[in-house]
């Protein structure tokens, strides 16, 4: 059986909800943050070297980084469902939203949630990230304006990749209703009843 090793409050809540997407069953192996620092504890590195979350492991395979889990668990247990068509046009929007989460939305979410918490950092600096985050937010609600999903009119995994980030985004980035293509996305998706058993068994995600 898949072990995930879920950290509280992190990335590793869209693997739980993945795998109940796929109604794959799977062990949750449950990791708390560090209430002063809110890292993860250094015995994860005795699962995985970067000590980070998630982490699965399924037989003798033990693998890290959101995206390439997803893309893992789609291939190995999806029976095609949550990916759209090799070759199809959806096939390339899946492929950029899957990695557009981590690659482009997150870095200036978490410069920001950083800049927050250590240092007092420059005007200037706050409101290039603040920009960046206002043109991405745009660019995700202008893109859901023309469809229900990120790569389409059906929900795949790119979905379930894309929630971290807009949900920190609501919690720090200035999202609300103002954007309401991708708040009617995010009030969607928080309701898929998988979204909701990956809540029971991991926690909710509580970003601030």
């Amino acid at each position: 059986m898949i072990k995930v090793h879920h950290l509280n409050n992190s990335r590793s809540h869209r693997v739980l909800w993945m795998l109940e997407e796929l109604d794959v069953p799977y062990d949750v192996v449950a990791w708390q943050r560090d209430p002063a620092t809110m890292l993860a504890p250094p015995e994860l590195k005795h699962v995985h070297p970067l000590g980070k979350s998630p982490v699965i492991e399924d037989g003798p395979l033990v693998l890290a980084e959101s995206a390439a889990i997803l893309e893992y668990l789609a291939e190995t247990y999806g029976g095609g469902r949550l990916v759209p068509a090799s070759g199809s046009a959806d096939r390339v929007s899946y492929l950029h939203w899957l990695h557009f989460a981590e690659g482009s939305a997150m870095p200036p979410l978490l410069l920001k949630l950083y800049f927050s918490r250590v240092v007092q950092a420059p005007a200037p600096v706050l409101d290039r990230i603040n920009g960046q985050i206002a043109a991405q937010l745009d660019y995700m609600d202008n893109t859901l304006a023309a469809r229900n999903y990120f790569a389409g009119a059906d929900f795949t995994a790119a979905d379930i990749q894309m929630s971290f980030p807009v949900i920190a985004a609501a919690a720090r980035g200035g999202l609300n209703a103002g954007r309401p293509h991708l708040w009617k996305w995010l009030q969607s998706i928080q309701q898929r009843p998988a979204f909701l058993r990956a809540n029971e068994r991991g926690g909710a995600l509580k970003l601030s």
